[in-house]
C-alpha cells in the first residue's frame, strides 16, 4: 500500500486495493463513506471528500463502507470484511458502520454496568466479524477501577477493558493501542462520554457534548449521525449515536460465540441436538448446578439464543411462516387435546 495516498488516512489498505481493482471499470475511483444524512453521503475520495447520491443499483450503505465512484455517484460496494448491525425499533434491520476492526463499548463510571446490554453488544460485535473491547469512560469518578473491572469480568471474563479519563488523558495512550492503523467504532448509550472520548483521540472539537441529567446519569442525543474521523498518528475512529435499545439482528451461532465455555459444556451432553433444557445427562445444567458455569451467563445464553432466533424469523420470510404455520398446528393439537374442537 502506498503510505502516501491520500485514502491511507481513512483505512485504505491492499485488500481494498484489491477488491477495487477486480470490479471497477476505467475512470472510476475509490471512495469511503463517511457520513450519512437522510439519503446524503459523504465521501471520502483522494483529492478531498464530496457530497454523492447513490444508484439504485446499489445495496444498503452504511458509514465505514468502501464504495466505487464513478460518474458522480456511488456505483458499487466493494465486498466489506466485517459488518455492524442491530434490530431497528421501528423494523427490520439497521446497519450502524462496516469495515470495522474493533468496536469499544464504552460505559460511563458514574452508573452501573448491565449484564444484559453488555452481553447483547458483544454478541453483536461478534456477528459483525469484529474484536470486541469495553472502555471505561470518566474513570476519575472511582476511587479504584478494580472493583469494576472484576464486575465486568464476572459477566464475560474474555473481554478486554481500558479505563480512561478524556479530560485529564489518562488510559488514552493505551485505548490508541488498540486503534493501530486499525478502524475503531464506538457504541454505548447516550451520556457514556463517546462524545468527550472522540474530541480527546482525534484532538479537536469534532463532536457536540452535552451534560447528563444528575438525577439519573442518562444524557440527550448529542451525536445525531454516524461518522468517520481519522485519527493523529494513523488509524480511524467512527462514532455512533447513543443507543437507547440494542435489538439482536443476528442467529444463534454469534450467540454461542459470545458464551464459549457452553459450547465446550455443550459437547458432553447426553444428546447430540440438547437444548439445554428438560433434556437428561445435559452438561451445562450439571454445570450450572456444581457452580462452573454461572445461572447469571446460562440464563443471559438462553434469552439472547431465544432472541436471535426470533431475529433470523423475521429476517427470513419464508421461515417466519412455517414457523407460524407449525405454531398454528401446535395451538389447534393443545385444543383439541382438552376437547376443544
Amino acid at each position: 500500500m502506498n503510505e502516501d495516498d491520500p485514502l491511507a488516512a481513512v483505512g485504505w489498505n491492499d485488500r481494498f486495493a484489491a477488491l477495487f481493482t477486480s470490479v471497477a471499470a476505467a475512470g472510476a475511483q475509490p471512495g469511503r463513506i463517511m457520513r450519512h444524512d437522510r439519503g446524503a453521503f459523504m465521501v471520502a475520495v483522494r483529492n478531498g471528500v464530496m457530497q454523492l447520491p447513490a444508484r439504485r443499483s446499489v445495496d444498503m450503505l452504511t458509514v465505514g463502507d468502501w464504495v466505487v465512484v464513478e460518474d458522480g455517484a456511488i456505483s458499487g460496494l466493494l465486498t466489506r470484511s466485517s459488518l455492524l448491525r442491530r434490530k431497528d425499533p421501528a423494523a427490520g434491520e439497521q446497519l450502524l458502520a462496516a469495515n470495522v476492526d474493533v468496536v469499544a463499548m464504552v460505559f460511563g463510571a458514574d452508573r452501573p454496568i448491565k449484564a444484559g446490554r453488555l452481553y447483547r453488544t458483544r454478541t453483536q460485535i461478534w456477528d459483525a466479524g469484529s474484536t470486541p473491547l469495553v472502555v471505561l469512560t470518566k474513570a476519575d469518578l472511582l476511587d479504584g477501577i478494580d472493583p469494576v473491572v472484576a464486575r465486568i469480568h464476572e459477566i464475560d471474563p474474555l473481554l478486554d477493558v481500558v479505563a480512561v479519563c478524556s479530560f485529564t488523558g489518562d488510559g488514552l495512550e493505551a485505548l490508541r493501542g488498540h486503534v493501530a492503523g486499525r478502524t475503531l467504532a464506538l457504541i454505548g448509550e447516550s451520556g457514556a462520554g463517546k462524545s468527550t472520548l472522540v474530541n480527546a483521540l482525534v484532538g479537536g472539537d469534532v463532536a457536540l457534548v452535552s451534560a447528563v441529567r444528575t438525577t439519573d446519569h442518562r444524557g440527550r442525543h448529542t451525536t445525531t449521525s454516524r461518522e468517520v474521523h481519522p485519527l493523529p498518528g494513523g488509524g480511524v475512529l467512527i462514532d455512533t449515536p447513543g443507543l437507547r435499545e440494542v435489538g439482536l439482528w443476528t442467529d444463534e451461532s454469534a450467540v454461542d460465540a459470545t458464551f464459549p465455555e457452553i459450547e465446550e459444556l455443550a459437547e458432553a451432553c447426553q444428546f447430540r441436538d440438547c437444548s439445554h433444557g428438560p433434556e437428561p445427562g445435559c452438561a451445562v445444567r450439571e454445570a450450572v448446578a456444581d457452580g462452573r458455569l454461572t445461572g447469571e451467563r446460562y440464563d443471559a445464553w438462553l434469552s439472547l439464543r431465544r432472541e436471535a432466533a426470533s431475529a433470523a424469523r423475521r429476517a427470513d420470510e419464508h421461515a417466519r411462516r412455517a414457523y407460524e404455520r407449525q405454531f398454528g398446528r401446535a395451538v389447534k393439537d393443545a385444543l383439541r387435546h382438552k376437547g376443544f374442537r
